[in-house]
């Protein structure tokens, strides 16, 4: 069955649950060739409307998952409902149990120093026996980029997670991947943070009502702008583009 794609301000967005989405990670993986997988939350949504090169990646990505719950919402509201949400944080884990059933090599990069090495140890804890690639800090910036493809085509992951916030941890993967071929890699923002304790998650019940956004906001006062950006003014984005399509 064709995978159905769900657009949201121009941005497609793939109608996967988690479980489905795993299951095509892993057929990617044993496909072979180099794969590109985005967590796509309003954030990158409105990121795109101003950014080609990003919009671009996320169009040309292998699979789009819908990480933000503002995303199921604005699918509902425009009469394209999504099936699931698949965070990245989430997808980490269940990539983490794929990689300790499956024998792949997973590569952790960016984060502040020790973030990974911290997020490995966590990981390998929670899943004994996965086999950690590597770790690297690192910079997305593109002078640094010879010498991370260097240590990474040296630790032959399968599975690459790039923690460099977006836009730049996309950019990045879409930069280099025609150079390392790692079968998988995606971009996961600040789940390192998460995962290591640096940062503390919002409780099971916020996320599940879909209020992580009040949550951080309380934690983290500076983050105001980029939470003005992923809610107020995509939730009017949203709004004004029915309102169009209803008079057209």
């Amino acid at each position: 069955m064709a995978q159905q794609r769900i657009a949201i301000l121009g941005v497609a967005v793939d109608n996967l649950t988690e479980g489905e989405t795993l299951a095509q990670i892993d057929a990617l993986i044993v496909a072979g060739g180099s794969h590109h997988i985005v967590t796509v939350n309003p954030e990158f949504v409105m990121e795109a409307q101003v950014n080609p090169a990003f919009r671009s990646v996320l169009a040309h990505a292998d699979i789009a998952t819908a990480d933000g719950f503002g995303l199921l919402l604005a699918a509902r509201y425009l009469g394209t409902p999504l099936r699931g949400r698949v965070t990245g944080v989430e997808l980490t884990l269940r990539l983490a149990e794929l990689a300790t059933a499956q024998g792949y090599r997973m590569f952790l990069l960016g984060a502040a120093p020790g973030v990974a090495e911290e997020t490995a140890r966590v990981l390998q804890v929670r899943y004994p026996g996965l086999l950690i690639a590597g770790v690297f800090a690192g910079s997305p910036q593109p002078c640094h980029e010879p010498f991370l493809r260097q240590i990474i085509a040296a630790a032959q992951p399968q599975i690459l997670l790039v923690a460099y916030g977006h836009p730049q941890q996309d950019l990045w993967i879409a930069r280099n991947q025609p150079f390392l071929q790692v079968p998988l890699a995606m971009g996961v923002g600040g789940t390192f943070d998460y995962l290591s304790g640096r940062v503390p998650r919002a409780p099971a019940l916020i996320r599940r009502l879909g209020l992580e956004w009040i949550y951080r906001l309380a934690r983290q006062p500076s983050r105001w702008r980029r939470i003005v950006n992923a809610v107020p003014r995509f939730a009017w984005r949203v709004i004004t583009q029915v309102r169009r399509a209803s008079r057209s």
